[in-house]
């Protein structure tokens, strides 16, 4: 079988230890603070991120454009891979997927891309199943069905303490119509077919790590699961989240991360995840 290269983007959040194991390449979305642009993953940090959105600096993002991933695709090839399939975040968050689809038609490699619907590690799920996929030899069809089915099983839930940094980078979705509710009123979210949409909302944040934590061992249920506890500066909340998570599902392999400067951008410091992925035979 003719080897696949599997590329994503930044917003992933894989450790650079399974990118490294998985061979998997990456692709860096940009971050700007005021007038300086940087590479996620490669000179900004969600800290720094952090601090200046606390610092009220214009921060924005923007995507990757097509020529780096014509970099990407054709190093692969060199490399020796017949095929690549390039994954990444929502169409619907981020003009990523459309550099990655244009790129793709401007190699001669044969290159799958993929709008994973998804974003941070329900994109990183897939990404690690398509890898375990290739690394077992099994068709460019069955590679592709790996990541998109894993990251289509893969839900993705947050608390954030505030919409206002959804709203001004466009992401709201249908959370819009919260905005406004009282001070005291925090959103708790989750991506459905590519959007933020509006699941719940609670009154604290300590009732939003709860719910979350109900939400998520819900959905994950008694089978075998991932489970990735992300967060952007707010640690002591993602490890209070993650233990009781491993107390309620002692079935499934509870990891935390911290989100990274692209999605911190806009979903604000104090932002909990909790990202579930089932097992395939589920």
């Amino acid at each position: 079988m003719a080897k696949i290269g599997i590329v994503t983007d930044s917003t992933a959040n894989l450790p650079q230890a399974a990118l490294d194991y998985w061979g998997i390449r990456v692709v860096s979305v940009g971050v700007t603070i005021s007038n300086d642009t940087y590479e996620e993953g490669v000179n900004i940090t969600a800290p720094q991120v952090a601090e200046a959105m606390r610092r009220k600096l214009a921060v924005t993002t923007s995507r990757p454009p097509p020529s780096v991933f014509e970099e990407v695709y054709r190093e692969l090839a060199d490399e020796g891979c017949k095929a690549v399939i390039s994954a990444h975040l929502s169409a619907d968050l981020s003009g990523t997927f459309e550099s990655a689809r244009m790129a793709a038609d401007r190699v001669k490699t044969k290159v799958v891309a993929v709008d994973s619907r998804s974003i941070s590690m329900g994109l990183g799920y897939g990404c690690l199943a398509g890898a375990r996929a290739a690394a077992n030899n099994e068709s460019l069809e069955d590679v592709t069905a790996a990541i998109t089915q894993t990251a289509a099983r893969s839900r993705v839930l947050f608390y954030v303490n505030s919409l206002e940094y959804l709203r001004r980078g466009g992401r709201i979705g249908a959370a819009e119509r919260w905005i406004g509710s009282a001070l005291a009123v925090k959103p708790i979210l989750q991506l459905a077919s590519g959007r933020v949409q509006p699941l719940e909302k609670v009154r604290t944040a300590s009732k939003g790590l709860a719910r979350l934590a109900e939400l998520a061992g819900g959905y994950a249920g008694d089978q075998p699961c991932s489970v990735s506890v992300m967060h952007l500066d707010a640690e002591s909340r993602a490890i209070e989240l993650a233990t009781k998570l491993r107390a309620g599902l002692p079935q499934a392999d509870v990891s935390i991360g911290e989100l990274g400067s692209v999605i911190g951008v806009h979903v604000g410091p104090g932002t909990l995840a909790a990202i579930v992925s089932p097992a395939a035979d589920r």
